[in-house]
């Protein structure tokens, strides 16, 4: 016989094995407990693709009738009426398996609440009326609660399977019948499913499931909270099944895994170590770079963080504050107004490009700083054109109209700009040549340009990270620093971290902040081999309302979960490099970062 203490002994684990622990997760994990609650049994599930779902069956002769309490059965409510006839029907359509293009097995859990062997009988009967379900190798039919004795189960017919109860010894041929066993989670502990359970709880717990997977069978715990952090907890602890009363709020987490958990693919980037030259003082401020991550919040920092091993240089300045956000039409503003209020110190509309909220022009940084002799670039891993970088130049009361802002360059004292976007630019080319500018739209010619001014408008800017971007923007920065000189402001732009939380999709948020802190090591790095170059990194609002529900610092990995794919109305973060940068501590409008920035280079 296959003893109990099987399942105890110290077997060799999958990890120990030194196979991978890592899976996919999908709806096929999921089991639908007490399906025959929801509106509509069966098919809620079944078309959110989920593995397994469980039926609650009373026998009335003959008859199995679905409810959960006995009170609640009524002949109308029958498993042939809610999930046999419905499974057949769907089976029929997809030409013979329970899901259409696949052999996936679809497990119908019977859990019976009468006495098993006339409930088995009437199953049976039942089941010989459905030779598309019985007879079919993508269905498996497994029987659990009030379960005749192992000794009768060789009496049934092969298409019934059991469950598998932890307290109970099964021999060989028993065990065979048992695709799965299932336990209550409080015969382990009494986690409510917030935090985390009690380690020597978990490690109990975690025992068992890799003696049961040794033995080739598969897990269900039953019992738990049913919220994301059970769900996940589950997850890291290999269980195969997920149960749940949440059926549309589970699919969609597990549908999308693959976008929501960043599995440390990047090869983290080096940190350059801070040696805060002037980090503290109050001297001359020569230079000022802003480094706007575009929809970074404190939590998409947290990501990159995660992503890049535990560093980032971002994390070693200790000038911080916070920027209120909102603009003067919304609670929630958009990249428009929040990078106008940046470039040009007024709170405007969203939308509105360098304009105050009655349309009115409005100098941006470089139009106020070129008459005292300060030099502009312009920077972004996305369109130029687009609202944040625009805001520093063009003049529109929609930031869809983004030829005419192109056209607002023609006036602008920017000396450079790189980006994407180039085909905004088409007709201005002449002009710009006129005008003293050099123009590339290939990124191989940023090392070799000689120009003082000059556009690099470029595909490269506009691919992700994931696509192959690669060091655009350190480079692009680098340069920029080389060519200005002394006295300059240059913004740069981390524009895909927004695109990333727009996309809802972590990987995208965790590579493109890793990139964005590459930028910001290089910048820190001048401001310490200048001494009189200020630093400033922040964004223009949040994006995606980023949390993160799990995470392995020492492996890069995180797990995400998005509460929208748009912007939110918390503050957003401001960190200060170099000198000055005590003044950028504390809770302002995101308006006096443009205040301090003119304070500082017109001294």
């Amino acid at each position: 016989m296959i003893k109990k203490s099987i399942f105890s002994l110290a077997l060799l684990t999958i990890s120990s094995l030194g196979i991978a622990q890592e899976r996919l997760y999908t709806p096929k994990n999921a089991h639908a407990h007490n399906d025959y609650e929801h509106p509509i049994p069966f098919l809620t599930a079944y078309y959110r693709n989920f593995g397994s779902i469980e039926a609650d069956v009373y026998e009335r002769n003959g008859k199995l009738l679905v409810s959960h309490d006995e009170k609640d059965v009524v002949p109308e409510r029958s498993l042939e009426a809610l999930y046999l006839r419905p499974l057949k029907k769907v089976i029929q359509k997809n030409g013979g398996t329970a899901y259409k293009n696949s052999h996936d097995t679809l497990q119908l859990l019977i859990d019976f609440k009468t006495v098993g062997v006339p409930t088995i009988k009437a199953l049976v009967a039942i089941l010989d009326k459905y030779p598309e379900i019985s007879k079919n190798p993508t269905v498996m039919v497994v029987v659990s609660g009030d379960q005749p004795a192992a000794a009768l189960w060789s009496q049934y017919p092969a298409y019934i399977h059991f469950d598998g109860k932890r307290s109970l010894q099964y021999t060989p041929a028993q065990a065979s019948r048992i695709p799965m066993y299932s336990e209550d989670i409080k015969a382990f502990t009494n986690w409510n499913g917030k935090g985390i359970i009690v380690k020597a709880e978990k490690d109990h717990i975690q025992h068992w499931i890799d003696s049961v997977h040794t033995a080739g069978k598969k897990i269900r715990i039953w019992g738990a909270a049913d919220n994301v952090n059970t769900w996940k907890t589950q997850m890291n602890m290999r269980a195969d099944y997920i149960g749940t009363d949440k059926v549309e709020l589970l699919s969609d987490f597990l549908t999308n895994r693959a976008s929501l958990e960043y599995k440390g693919t990047t090869a983290p980037h080096a940190i350059y170590k801070a040696r805060y030259v002037n980090n503290d003082s109050m001297g001359t401020v020569n230079n000022v770079i802003l480094l706007i991550g575009d929809g970074m919040g404190l939590t998409q920092i947290y990501s990159g963080f995660t992503g890049n091993r535990g560093a980032l240089n971002l994390l070693q300045m200790i000038n911080i504050g916070f920027s209120k956000t909102y603009s003067s039409d919304s609670y929630i503003t958009d990249s428009a107004a929040g990078g106008t209020a940046m470039a040009t110190g007024h709170k405007t509309n969203n939308r509105y490009i360098g304009v105050d909220a009655t349309g009115m022009r409005l100098p941006a940084i470089p139009d106020i700083l070129a008459p005292f002799g300060v030099k502009s670039g312009l920077i972004s891993c996305g369109d130029i054109t687009d609202a944040t970088p625009a805001a520093f130049y063009g003049h529109a009361n929609d930031r869809s109209e983004e030829d005419a802002i192109a056209k607002d360059f023609l006036s602008s004292p920017v000396d450079i700009m790189i980006g994407g976007g180039a085909m905004h630019f088409n007709n201005h080319l002449d002009q710009l040549k006129e005008k003293g500018y050099g123009f590339s739209s290939h990124f191989d010619d940023i090392d070799t340009i000689q120009s003082k001014r000059w556009l690099m408008l470029t595909p490269t800017a506009e691919l992700s990270m994931l696509k192959g971007r690669g060091e655009f923007l350190t480079r692009s920065l680098q340069k920029t620093i080389r060519t200005l000189g002394n006295k300059f402001f240059i913004m740069a732009e981390g524009a895909q971290i927004d695109y990333g939380g727009h996309a809802n999709n972590l990987p995208y948020v965790v590579t493109e902040m890793m990139d964005f802190d590459e930028a910001i090591g290089a910048a820190m790095q001048f401001a310490d081999e200048d001494g009189h170059t200020l630093v400033i990194v922040t964004a223009d609002h949040e994006t995606g309302g980023l949390s993160l529900l799990d995470g392995d610092i020492s492996k890069g990995q995180a797990d995400g979960n998005f509460s929208s794919n748009d912007h939110s109305a918390v503050m957003v973060p401001v960190f200060a490099y170099g000198p000055h940068s005590l003044e950028f501590r504390g809770v302002y409008e995101n308006t006096e970062i443009f205040e301090k920035i003119i304070r500082l280079l017109k001294r």
